[in-house]
Parts: structure tokens; sequence; C-alpha cells
């Protein structure tokens, strides 16, 4: 990395981060992209042939799991990711749509720091959906089961805070998490009569409160 870059105050001061980015050609040579220069044109950089699609399977025209796939293929493989898409499920209940597997050599890239990365391309993928079928469809995409695992996590997370929290008779304001987190945390305590939770804060700060009931 030649700049980490900054996030500015409100958008003010923020600097792009700048890095060197090395890919290997077909003949196994590295090839270095230099950083961008703002002062500069943009310009295309040969660097190989285009990527192959993903191999996908499920694919079912006309319905929302196959445009899903087809969609994330598209974005995939114009990004040359080297990973396999397939519908786990067409429909679940509980999403409200299909839920894609994403598994290969690459796909831990798609993650991304507390799964931010993952939610973007979910989020651009139910866009493309959304515009065919109707905003009450959802799409869910997971990464070699890593909601499942994350779920499981924030649920042991919070059940553990949760008995802090009646022992010491403190509330507890956890970490800033995605409204996708938020969320699970906040379903995992519902039903109990000990403790409550609630939101706080703006934006990407937003974090779950967890507080003895009165």
């Amino acid at each position: 990395m030649l700049s980490r870059g900054k996030a500015g105050f409100l958008g003010i001061g923020a600097e792009v981060a700048r890095v060197r980015v090395t890919r290997i050609g077909s003949e196994g040579a590295a090839r270095t992209v230099p950083p961008a220069d703002p002062a500069e044109e943009p310009v295309e950089l040969e660097v190989g042939e285009t990527p192959a699609p993903v191999p996908v399977a499920g694919t079912e025209e006309g319905t929302v799991a196959g445009l899903a796939l087809v969609a994330l293929n598209n974005i995939l493989s114009t990004s040359g990711v080297n990973v396999t898409c397939s519908v786990r499920t067409a429909d679940d209940p509980e999403v409200g749509g299909p839920i894609i597997d994403i598994s290969g050599d690459d796909s831990g890239l798609l993650i991304g720091r507390r799964g931010q990365s993952l939610q973007s391309l979910q989020f651009i993928v139910n866009l493309i959906v959304r515009k065919e079928f109707g905003e009450s469809v959802r799409v869910v995409l997971d990464v070699e089961r890593y909601r499942q695992r994350r779920e499981a996590s924030l649920r042991d997370m919070a059940f553990k805070v949760a008995e802090r929290v009646t022992q010491t008779g403190r509330g507890i304001t956890l970490e800033p998490m995605s409204a996708a987190d938020r969320r699970i945390i906040h379903l995992s305590l519902a039903d109990r009569d000990d403790v409550s939770t609630e939101s706080v804060g703006f934006g990407e700060e937003r974090k779950v409160s967890i507080f003895p009931k009165r």
C-alpha cells in the first residue's frame, strides 16, 4: 500500500487510498500496475485475456434465482474472481427469495471486513433482481457458509453479553455493526425478560445497546 488514504470529516479532506497491484500474466510473468495519478487522464491497461465466466448451477430463465445467478456471474467474471456459484434454495421463506452459495479459491476476497464486501455485492444483485421482480424479493449471498458462522458467533456473543448485563446491572454497548448484524442481536435477545436492546448512533457508527429490563 502506497497510501492508506483519509476518511476526512463529513467528507471534507478525504483522500482515496493508493495501492500497487501486481497481476500474474498468462505466462507467469508479474505485471505491476502503477498507482493512478489524479492529474492524469484514465488509461486502459492490457492485463491479459478476459477471464472465463464463472460456472453456475441451477439457472432457470424467468426465475428470481436464475436472474440473480446471471447477474452475479456477470459481475464476478468481469472481476476475474475464481469462484463457483450455486443455488442453495430457490425460495427460502425466511429470506423471501433465493440463497446463493459462492465457493472457490478466491471466495475469501468477497467477504471483506465484517462482511462489508459481501453486503455490497448482495446489494447490487438485489437492485438488478428487484427491477424485474419487485421490491418484495430478497436475494441472499453466502460465501463458504460465512453468514451461518457469523450468525452463530453473534448469537453466542449476544447471550454472553446479556448474562454480563444481568450480573452487573449495567448496560453494555457493542461495537458498530451493519443493519443485518444488529438485527441478529435484537432477534437473539427478543424473548428474554431480563434484558432489552436498542440501536444507537448514526450511519456506520450505529451500534446495539443491551441493558437491564426495567
